[in-house]
């Protein structure tokens, strides 16, 4: 790179793109430089409040401490992977059963896709309920709770007592990032106990997660790998972690 300024834009750049990177992601995205330069870079990027440097890489400023990333950055990342997450997903939902669907980009573009039919569903995603809306023949019901503007979701205590009472067919969740030693994780601790809570309510839990959120390690930890029952994904998942997914017996699409 031609000079330390050029190389420091370009990490954010690549930290913001991402929102959540690993330290290994980025060095795999900028070869040339060492790691101890990236080290010190993403040190200073931090003091210049540029980026928040996190245990094992780096988020987006736009991850405020405590929440998700910024719903409108997630909702124009990684277009084409949740297209292909929403199409395959749209075939595992059957009609009259009862669903969950969590909040997050993928969801919401699942929400945009479903079909008008007799379902009753559940959400504490204020965008999945607009894009609900439309549709004449489900039963929709938004759950009650404290509002993240973040994530434009609901959840809390009062969200954990609702799902207790309902069991579910279905659970389509999202999920933040993947790692083999953290499983499952999301940003914010009161939105990992509603997952977990819904989870213990639902026959059949199925994540929506593109491959680039794999090996990233984020604050809160869901669930396991072996407590879910289906991962719709894109084609790019890496080769060990299908490994893992075999290993447990989850079903891969």
């Amino acid at each position: 790179m031609d000079s330390m300024e050029q190389r420091r834009n370009t990490i954010v750049d690549l930290v913001n793109q991402s929102g959540n990177i690993s330290f290994a992601q980025l060095k795999e995205k900028i070869p040339q430089i060492s790691e101890m330069t990236l080290r010190t870079d993403l040190k200073a990027l931090d003091e210049a409040k540029r980026i928040v440097r996190v245990h094992g890489g780096a988020k987006s400023v736009d991850v405020v401490i405590g929440t998700d990333d910024m719903l409108s950055r997630r909702l124009v990342r990684n277009i084409e992977a949740k297209q292909l997450i929403t199409q395959k997903a749209l075939e595992l939902i059957r009609k009259d059963t009862t669903i969950f669907l969590d909040s997050g980009s993928t969801t919401t573009m699942l929400a945009s896709c479903l079909p008008d039919q007799s379902n009753l569903i559940y959400t504490n995603s204020l965008t999945c309920a607009a894009e609900l809306g439309r549709l004449a023949k489900p039963s929709v019901h938004v759950l009650g709770g404290t509002m993240n503007r973040y994530s434009m979701s609901v959840c809390g205590i009062h969200t954990v007592r609702d799902v207790q009472r309902i069991n579910f067919d279905q659970m389509f969740m999202g999920v933040t990032s993947y790692c083999e030693q953290t499983g499952f994780n999301c940003g914010v601790d009161e939105e990992a106990v509603l997952k977990k809570s819904v989870m213990n309510q639902a026959e059949q839990t199925i994540v929506l997660m593109d491959s680039s959120k794999v090996g990233v390690k984020n604050t809160y930890s869901i669930c396991e790998l072996r407590d879910v029952d289906i991962i719709v994904s894109d084609d790019n998942l890496p080769e060990e972690f299908i490994e893992e997914c075999r290993k447990y017996g989850v079903q891969i699409i």
